[in-house]
């Protein structure tokens, strides 16, 4: 598999979504994260039903921007109570760490850090498959098991197709073409 980039955002399963209220939800909650929201948007992908919110604006851009999601969590817990589901914030940086953040009704339910420098594993007396066994078990490849795809899916969700809703402005955001058939290629 290729070398997968940095990134972060936040998970859920669901079976639709309504996006009348998301672009109001978003902005109230960068600004509990302390960010702005000027020139802001809210990216919403779909694979097999698992939805990723990660917002497009430069704080949230490459490394430091994956890290971001480490500590922000407003929206997590706002769309916790909002959608009455299990919500999931989470920080993949393929040179350091997985983290994984669970939410549920607002409140902070449960969290895994998995920082590879603290791994204890000889990847050269590993096959690929016996490592790609082990990774299963590590944040992503849990989170990706509660959700019902596969770790590499989970990797891949950034990269699929998305409908951007931008936060200065409160105009429903179309997103039943997501939802349709729910077999979108997360590779492209």
């Amino acid at each position: 598999m290729a070398r997968s980039e940095a990134h972060g955002g936040y998970l859920c399963r669901l079976e639709s979504l309504p996006g009348e209220s998301l672009a109001r939800i978003a902005r109230e909650s960068l600004a509990s994260d302390g960010q702005p929201s000027e020139g802001a948007g809210l990216l919403v992908s779909v694979v097999k039903k698992v939805v990723r919110f990660g917002y497009d604006a430069p704080h949230t851009y490459g490394r430091r921007g994956a890290h971001w999601y480490g500590t922000h969590h407003a929206l997590a817990a706002q769309l916790s109570t909002v959608l009455g589901v299990t919500v999931h914030a989470y920080v993949f940086d393929p040179e350091e760490l997985e983290q994984v953040v669970t939410y549920g009704g607002g409140q902070r339910v449960g969290g895994e850090t998995l920082r590879y420098e603290d791994v204890e594993v000889d990847e050269d007396e590993l096959s690929e498959e016996a490592f790609d066994k082990l990774r299963e078990r590590w944040p992503m490849g849990h989170l990706g098991r509660l959700l019902g795809l596969a770790r590499p899916e989970l990797l891949r969700l950034p990269r699929a197709r998305s409908v951007l809703i931008p936060l200065d402005d409160d105009a429903p955001a179309v997103l039943e073409p997501l939802f349709a058939g729910h077999v979108a290629d997360p590779r492209g």
